[in-house]
């Protein structure tokens, strides 16, 4: 997957081009007191990689702790659709799930990265 590929939240309000920074390969989930809440595998693109082509005013944002990492979801629906990440700020993790044509659970089993235990809160 080099090419941009299409990521939209559940009702279609929000759109997002995406290239990836390493295709499906960087599938993975955190076990953070958030990510396990949410539940939603991620995908790695660098910040310039994610482009908002429609619903850039119906995407709501959710900080907390260091505010570093920024989450994003659909106002409408509810759907995460990508967050600047927190170990990374040059870079996003996607849902996997929202991009179009892809089953999450065609690439299990995915990996877990430990967030309880994340550098920055040393």
């Amino acid at each position: 997957m080099t090419e941009p590929v299409k990521a939209t939240c559940h009702c279609g309000a929000v759109e997002l081009r995406v290239t990836l920074s390493d295709g499906l390969n960087t599938a993975r989930r955190c076990d953070c007191s958030f990510c396990k809440r949410r539940g939603a595998a991620a995908v790695s693109a660098p910040i310039a990689g994610v482009e908002i082509i429609r619903g850039a005013d119906n995407l709501t944002l959710y900080q907390w702790g260091t505010g570093t990492a920024k989450h994003y979801f659909c106002k409408t629906c509810g759907i995460y659709t990508h967050h600047q990440r927190r170990s990374d700020p040059n870079e996003y993790g996607v849902n996997l799930g929202a991009i179009e044509g892809v089953n999450p659970r065609d690439l299990d089993p995915i990996g877990w990265v430990d967030g309880i235990n994340h550098p920055s809160d040393r």
